[in-house]
């Protein structure tokens, strides 16, 4: 029986995808649910599955292509077996050889290869775990077609992925359509580190995750919102929107490029419940397995350009948000106590705003409350 295989429904706000890999050829046998071929729209990777055990017997979209919902992606025979399939196996391969020789990559480095004839199983990786990314390929990548040589100088012109163009796009809307201004303070995290020293053993022993700075900022954060709901608020068109909830986003570095996974209802989770939400949506993330409703709405970001060296910068709004907070790396400085100098570990944190809704006392005092909140953590349990 022949089954056509079509573009599922596409997210809401998305026009189009783009055909990212297929990862069967015609002729090739497949299993029931085993992944067909990858769609990258603007936002998330769509994965579309086989519906049958059987041959996939024709491709009618090549890769790189747009598609449309519902448009006719290749056709199956359920039930049918492969020439190859039907032959005796002499292979002795085992199956551990065969897992460890297919290395795990993200959809972006999986593309890279293949328009590059890179073989990954003789590469090593370079990124956590081991884990291959794009920079592994291009130390043995073939010079490209389309690649300027010119003695030992070359270029090479690629387009942008969807996800790309989409986070480029935002940026400028950001800018041209926000008063957007930047406010700056330091943090002494001496607290948070010693709290941290004291209980990180016990904590992922209960819990079963590590306990990290970013849970502390996402807790520091909920509570100045509650002070100041101008922060917590959005424009449409004339009207400003107070939302009575907490949604809180995580920008993620991904080899795609950044996403923003949002903890719903903040407020009301633990330490233990912030990290775990945001273990799970930073390795979904890098995997390209994050979904549109999970990338969708948020009330606040955060991001941390620290855990890649930025000492200082200005981070820009998430449309329609009017704040993002950026963390910074801890470095130790001298700083004067009760008319001593001494040596703490100090953080610069910036909070970009839009200045149509919060003014610049807001923004001032809502970045000195998470200041307090996080050098005298206990704020944040009595709530004060």
């Amino acid at each position: 029986m022949s089954i056509e295989i079509r573009v599922p429904a596409l997210p809401e706000s998305v026009a189009d995808a783009t055909i990212l890999k297929w990862h069967k050829k015609a002729g090739d046998s497949v299993q029931r649910d085993e992944t067909l071929v990858e769609l990258e729209t603007d936002k998330v990777v769509l994965e579309v599955p086989a519906p049958e055990t059987g041959i996939l017997a024709e491709i009618t979209v090549a890769e790189g292509k747009t598609v449309l919902a519902d448009a006719l992606l290749g056709k199956l025979n359920a039930g049918a077996i492969s020439v190859e399939s039907a032959k005796p196996i002499n292979n002795t391969k085992t199956a551990a050889a065969v897992v460890e020789s297919e290395p795990h990559l993200s959809p972006a480095v999986r593309r890279a290869a293949a328009e590059a004839n890179i073989k990954v199983q003789d590469l090593q990786g370079s990124g956590k775990g081991g884990r291959i990314v794009k920079e592994d390929l291009a130390k043995t990548a073939p010079v490209a077609a389309g690649t300027v040589t010119a003695g030992l100088r070359t270029e090479e012109r690629v387009p942008m992925t969807r996800l790309r163009a989409k986070i480029a796009e935002r940026l400028v809307e950001a800018q041209h359509n926000a008063a957007m201004l930047t406010t700056f303070n330091e943090i002494n995290m001496q607290a948070v580190m010693d709290l941290r020293n004291r209980y990180k053993d016990q904590f992922e022993k209960t819990h079963g995750v590590k306990l990290g700075f970013m849970s502390f900022f996402t807790k520091a954060i909920v509570e100045a919102l509650k002070k100041f709901p101008d922060v917590n608020a959005s424009i449409d068109g004339t009207d400003v929107i107070y939302h009575g909830y907490y949604d809180i986003g995580i920008a993620v570095s991904t080899p795609r490029g950044l996403v923003v996974p949002i903890i719903r209802n903040a407020e009301t989770l633990s330490l233990a419940d912030i990290e775990k939400t945001i273990g799970t949506s930073a390795a979904r993330a890098r995997d390209g397995k994050l979904t549109v409703e999970e990338m969708t709405g948020g009330t606040f970001t955060i991001t941390n350009g620290g855990v890649f060296g930025s000492l200082m910068a200005t981070p820009i709004i998430n449309p329609p948000q009017s704040g993002i907070l950026g963390m910074h790396k801890i470095e130790e400085r001298p700083v004067a106590e009760n008319g001593v100098v001494v040596i703490r570990p100090m953080m610069y944190v910036a909070l970009s705003y839009d200045h149509r809704i919060i003014d610049g006392r807001e923004s001032v005092s809502f970045l000195v409350a998470v200041k307090q909140f996080l050098e005298d953590p206990a704020r944040m349990l009595l709530a004060l």
